[in-house]
């Protein structure tokens, strides 16, 4: 990203913006000097904050209200890996997989930083973190899931349906981002790592073999509303991807070619809206 030549394109469609930031090179020189002291990923928001200098503007009540949502699920995930690394090797294997784990805990430490910070630097306050019930039994400890944390083929389990969820979270909060510039940018950043992780995990699950029904490929995609989980409890997060068109174009078969069902609905993660992803996580939050 060329800082300077978005300034100028600015400075052509508005030659008053200097004045009101303060002169151009102390700006550049303020711009830069806090550049330096927040993460590369917080660009976006830091130029955000010249903007709101310069034109008084404030970030929208419903960009904060995403922001803060997505955070809440980041708290989730980030809480979960570090309880799953804290285990070591009593749950997960050594060599590949710890380090695997270890990567994606780290990922969603970052992003739950990067978040906390954004809303901030926007003029909101980050919610706090909730105390979480992983056994998904609503704080009783005695859910589905109790035994995340000491059977390695169900915390893979529960990995994966927390990483499909926040694909699909991501995916259904990008229209209420539209017109935010670097929020849905950075938004979309977070929801390509998410994809990755839920890639890998699912890798995982299949080389690991545990709770996948018989006759099922745990594939690093989602095929139709299929979780490869062999738990019920999971499969509100799976509801709905069986779609196989888009924008009203059905992608089975299309143009006389040989397209599957199964393939069709691979093609495309379907979004999911507010209240369905906090349905899903509620069994999952004090």
């Amino acid at each position: 990203m060329n800082i300077l030549h978005i300034i100028d394109e600015i400075e052509k469609a508005d030659n008053s913006i200097a004045d009101r930031l303060s002169p151009r090179r102390q700006a550049m020189k303020d711009f830069y000097g806090f550049g330096s002291k927040v993460a590369l990923a917080s660009l976006p928001f830091a130029l955000g904050s010249m903007f709101k200098k310069a034109y008084g503007r404030q970030t929208s009540s419903t960009v904060l209200n995403v922001l803060n949502f997505a955070l809440t699920l980041e708290y989730l995930e980030a809480e979960f890996y570090t309880r799953a690394v804290e285990r070591g090797t009593a749950l997960i294997p050594a060599g590949a997989p710890t380090g695997a784990i270890t990567t994606i805990r780290d990922h969603e430490n970052q992003h739950v930083a990067f978040l906390r910070t954004a809303i901030t630097q926007a003029g909101g306050t980050p919610v706090p973190k909730p105390t979480f019930d992983f056994s998904g039994g609503n704080g009783s400890g005695n859910g589905p899931f109790k035994e995340a944390f000491n059977n390695y083929g169900l915390f893979l389990a529960v990995a994966q349906t927390f990483e499909d969820t926040g694909v699909r979270a991501y995916k259904g909060q990008a229209g209420d981002l539209l017109g935010s510039g670097g929020v849905l940018e950075a938004a979309l950043n977070i929801h390509s790592v998410e994809a990755r992780h839920a890639s890998h995990i699912r890798q995982m699950r299949r080389a690991n073999g545990s709770l996948v029904p018989a006759g099922v490929v745990v594939k690093p995609w989602i095929t139709e509303n299929q979780s490869g989980i062999a738990d019920s409890a999971v499969q509100p997060a799976y509801n709905g991807e069986e779609i196989k068109s888009q924008a009203g174009v059905g992608i089975q078969n299309i143009n006389g070619q040989n397209i599957s069902a199964a393939a069709a609905s691979e093609a495309f993660d379907e979004p999911l809206t507010k209240d369905q992803v906090l349905a899903i996580v509620d069994p999952f939050i004090v």
